[in-house]
């Protein structure tokens, strides 16, 4: 399916607020003591945890769904490729305007997320574990079926609607010095990336990637989008293979740096975020708090003004959240 490489600008990021509207939450920015006293600095914690649906997602698909809506044309619903946030906002976004959905995920989805799924109403396929054999089949379904494609991230609709999250990001705390945002395909981080760059021109913006998932981080390295296959990281929302086409050079554009975190490292922010701020978030969302408390070693000279952590996402069973505790 071709993509667009029209830029998006700051000005789509408005349209996408306006579009969305009170469909979703402006979540709210909270002080987090006892990350600010173990980074060195003011540390605030924007959770997309609380959002509707669980997670940042809602924003893009919403956006996406609802511009499929107004222009209409023929199609017999919608389609997209998830590891499971994704696809619940989809889902959640067809069941808003009547049009039916349907969901790939991997054949290891996790047992949350795909009964939420279900649950708003979308039909659910398993396939493989890879995000580039989940949109490779959903891709095919939708030229067979006359269903319209929703892409997990590369697509200027879905990076414009992540973007909301940064123009509520600059409202909120103007003084920011960063913005760490998790990546997995780079939806969230190149639509944040743009929008505080484009409102907050000197604060950093930092990725938050798994090192068991570097695919950005290797794609940066040399210069071009870099596929790494399966991967086996407890941060599953961010198990993507390569980096967007579309998102990818957003990233090179806006982001500072990729700082890479290990699993015990997500676990252990996982346990601080649970205990000291109470907030359950699930692996993936941890990976920006576990690559703050990095910051004071890998970024010395930096500014140290306030940053802020996006907690992106808090689907996680908590049966999952014990084992990963008390494992460590």
């Amino acid at each position: 399916m071709p993509i667009s490489h029209e830029p998006v600008t700051l000005a789509h990021i408005q349209q996408a607020s306006k579009r969305i509207g009170d469909r979703v939450v402006t979540t709210p920015l909270l002080y987090a003591p006892r990350l600010s006293e173990l980074c060195q600095r003011e540390v605030y914690l924007k959770c997309e945890n609380l959002q509707r649906t669980g997670a940042f997602k809602l924003r893009g698909a919403l956006n996406k769904v609802l511009s499929i809506a107004e222009h209409g044309g023929a199609m017999t619903g919608v389609i997209t490729a998830s590891s499971g946030n994704h696809g619940q906002a989809v889902a959640y976004a067809a069941a808003l305007v009547g049009l039916p959905c349907t969901v790939v995920v991997p054949e290891n989805v996790l047992a949350i997320k795909e009964q939420a799924i279900l649950g708003y109403g979308a039909q659910v396929i398993r396939c493989g574990t890879t995000s580039s054999e989940r949109i490779e089949l959903a891709e095919r379904i939708a030229a067979e079926k006359n269903l319209k494609f929703v892409p997990p991230y590369d697509d200027p609709f879905i990076v414009a609607g992540q973007g909301t999250v940064g123009l509520e990001i600059a409202e909120q705390l103007p003084d920011a010095a960063a913005v760490i945002v998790p990546v997995g395909g780079g939806g969230l981080l190149s639509g944040v990336a743009t929008a505080i760059k484009s409102l907050l021109p000197n604060a950093a913006v930092y990725g938050a990637e798994p090192a068991l998932a570097n695919d950005t981080y290797l794609s940066r390295q040399q210069g071009r989008p870099v596929d790494i296959g399966a991967t086996s990281t407890i941060a599953d929302g961010l198990r993507t293979s390569h980096p967007g086409e579309f998102t990818f050079p957003i990233v090179q554009k806006y982001v500072d740096d990729i700082v890479l975190v290990s699993e015990e490292e997500i676990k252990a922010a996982l346990t601080t975020l649970l205990e000291t701020s109470k907030l359950l978030v699930e692996p993936s969302g941890c990976t920006s708090a576990a690559a703050a408390l990095k910051l004071p070693e890998l970024k010395p000279n930096e500014d140290k003004g306030p940053v802020v952590c996006v907690l992106s996402g808090g689907n996680v069973e908590l049966s999952t959240v014990a084992e990963l505790i008390l494992g460590r």
